[in-house]
């Protein structure tokens, strides 16, 4: 039996998709399993149904579907727990990083996967949570007081305040499990994988999704009021000490190791901004003029910029050059925005460029007069009036960076692009080099001054020349079209080079 993918999963990376399968955990779900697991295969080819000692026909049921799933079972009934865990190992063997989760009962909708997709786009890394609506639902009251129960208790563990810990609605990054030979073997599991990710920093979202509830003579449960409340208790008092011992002191130590960062980066700002606006005074007075003498300060610059990216503590920096571009040839580089740390990155690529900056860049009083010493240019009087500047500038071998987002996105997704880039490509002549900065939005943030430890990747991509009509040939369609591009090709990037 073939199965198609459903057409709103192409729409996502495929370096999430590609890597992402679905484990179904089951233990006498007979009469809903197969359906469960036919509806998900619709969204993603692999589905990995673990069959925890079932004492039904569920094997029956399922064999319809065995040329079509993997199929994982055993005789004896060991809990939800081990079942995923089991899981998870057949998914790492079979080469995955990613795994949605989703009970056997019916009680989840296949049609909710690219509501969790979307939210692990927007959050990279993430542990993303199904969070069930059930006020009006028709559920027992034993079951909305122990996920109100198991939702305080987490508050409790880790400080942080999630409205459904109980949902089996779930998409985990495999490298982000932590200690899952730890985990008890029961349903409880699901709140320890939460729990002991947290303590090891992974963030965790919650996703709005449907939930069905059947009839209750339809309804399969397994939970045991007294037994399981008991389990619960005691896993709760263990966790607890946990958070004593383990949980908090780790989030103390990350709070204090910010600080640390951010105080060390604060007195290279104040100290090494000063002295390179000193020695740009010096070296303008006492050196010849020229363009030799100009381009010697873009070494200084790019030099320096990349010095303070090495000495930046937490920071980690990497650039890939497929192509090989060594921006010998001027063109007009594009660039995502995502931090005031996306200067150095640019900066420390080459010294034959100059960029355009805003007002408040070229008057600031602390580097203003390095930045115009380097021959950067303000924009806030049109792209027109910077053309004959940028002319000369291109003559002399420079070239030209614009950010075409215009300002950065609080979240770094790609935001609308400006015309301007591409006008200056038009108007001088010039091949696009596309260049992609990815993490610098999360090691310093935008509106917040406490940097974070976290990898900064730099990709230069291969430039298109200007007769190349890829992706237009006026001002307008390439505007759109490499917005297009970038947005498809970052969110690419964030799943390769995921902080």
């Amino acid at each position: 039996m073939s199965h198609n993918v459903n057409p709103a999963i192409a729409t996502f990376p495929s370096a999430l998709t590609d890597k992402l399968c679905i484990v179904i955990p089951t233990y006498n779900n007979a009469g809903t399993v197969a359906r469960v697991a036919e509806e998900a295969l619709g969204y993603i080819p692999t589905v990995i149904v673990v069959n925890d000692g079932s004492t039904d026909n569920t094997e029956e049921a399922l064999a319809e579907l065995m040329g079509s799933i993997v199929y994982v079972g055993y005789k004896q009934n060991r809990g939800k727990g081990h079942a995923l865990v089991t899981g998870f190992r057949k998914a790492k063997e079979m080469g995955f990083e990613y795994v949605i989760t989703i009970d056997a009962d019916g009680q989840h909708r296949p049609e909710d996967i690219p509501v969790l997709l979307k939210a692990e786009v927007d959050n990279p890394g993430a542990i993303i949570i199904g969070s069930r609506t059930l006020e009006g639902k028709d559920i027992s009251k034993g079951s909305l007081f122990a996920n109100r129960f198991s939702n305080f208790w987490f508050t409790v563990q880790t400080a942080l305040n999630l409205p459904d810990t109980q949902t089996g609605y779930r998409l985990y990054p495999l490298k982000k499990l932590y200690w899952t030979g730890l985990i008890t073997s029961r349903y409880e599991s699901e709140l320890e994988l939460l729990v002991f990710a947290e303590w090891n920093n992974t963030k965790i979202v919650s996703a709005p999704i449907n939930v069905y509830y059947p009839p209750k003579e339809e309804r399969v449960s397994h939970f045991r009021p007294a037994y399981d409340f008991t389990r619960i208790s005691i896993l709760n008092t263990f966790l607890c000490f946990g958070a004593v011992l383990y949980g908090y002191p780790c989030k103390l130590l990350r709070f204090i190791r910010t600080i640390a960062y951010t105080l060390f980066s604060l007195v290279i700002f104040l100290f090494g901004t000063p002295l390179m606006t000193l020695f740009s005074f010096i070296y303008f007075a006492i050196a010849r003029k020229g363009a030799k003498s100009k381009l010697r300060y873009h070494r200084i610059l790019s030099r320096t910029a990349r010095a303070m990216l090495k000495i930046f503590p937490g920071a980690r920096v990497s650039v890939e050059n497929r192509s090989k571009e060594s921006f010998e040839k001027p063109a007009v580089i594009i660039c995502n925005h995502q931090s005031q740390l996306d200067l150095l990155c640019a900066i420390m690529l080459t010294p034959k460029m100059v960029i355009l900056t805003k007002d408040w860049v070229w008057n600031n009083p602390l580097f203003g007069k390095i930045v115009k010493y380097a021959d950067y240019y303000p924009v806030s009087n049109g792209i027109e009036s910077c053309i004959v500047h940028l002319e000369r500038l291109v003559r002399e071998g420079y070239s030209i960076l614009v950010f075409p987002e215009g300002t950065r996105s609080a979240d770094c997704s790609i935001q609308r692009f400006h015309k301007g880039a591409f006008h200056i490509a038009q108007e001088l002549n010039l091949d696009i080099i596309p260049l992609f900065i990815h993490g610098a939005g999360h090691v310093l943030q935008r509106n917040r001054y406490l940097l974070r430890k976290g990898n900064i990747h730099i990709d230069i991509r291969e430039r298109v020349p200007f007769e190349n009509e890829t992706f237009g040939t006026t001002v307008k369609e390439r505007r759109k079209n490499f917005e297009q591009y970038y947005k498809k090709e970052y969110n690419e990037i964030k799943f390769i080079k995921s902080v």
